[in-house]
């Protein structure tokens, strides 16, 4: 198994910048791909950074040129550099690693972007 917990979620002005973490532990060894998603109130959960065991990344759209994921072999340790953060960035950010056959989520940390 794998277990994953996420933090850094806060609330901050619209331009501004945050870094989400998201530690995992147990078989680490077995993860092969790991992901940011995002699930804003009323709406479905979605991509929105990811980054395979080889190190190639893909960004939804929305955060292309903004956001960036990257990770530390050596802690164990997912990152999500969000910058000129907009309201629409507002959700519950969720990390979320594959190994194996299965999958595994963190319990989410809020980021919430208002003046």
């Amino acid at each position: 198994q794998v277990q994953l917990a996420e933090s850094g979620g806060d609330l901050v002005q619209p331009g501004g910048s945050l870094r989400l973490s998201c530690v995992a532990s147990g078989n680490i060894a077995s993860i092969y791909f790991m992901g940011w998603y995002r699930q804003a109130p009323g709406q479905q959960r979605e991509s929105v950074a990811t980054i395979t065991s080889e190190g190639s990344t893909n960004y939804a759209d929305s955060v292309k040129g903004r956001f960036t994921i990257s990770r530390d072999n050596a802690k164990n340790t997912l990152y999500l550099q969000m910058n000129s953060l907009k309201p629409e960035d507002t959700a519950v950010y969720y990390c979320k690693a594959n190994f194996a056959l299965f999958t595994s989520w963190g319990q989410g940390t809020q980021v919430t972007v208002s003046s």
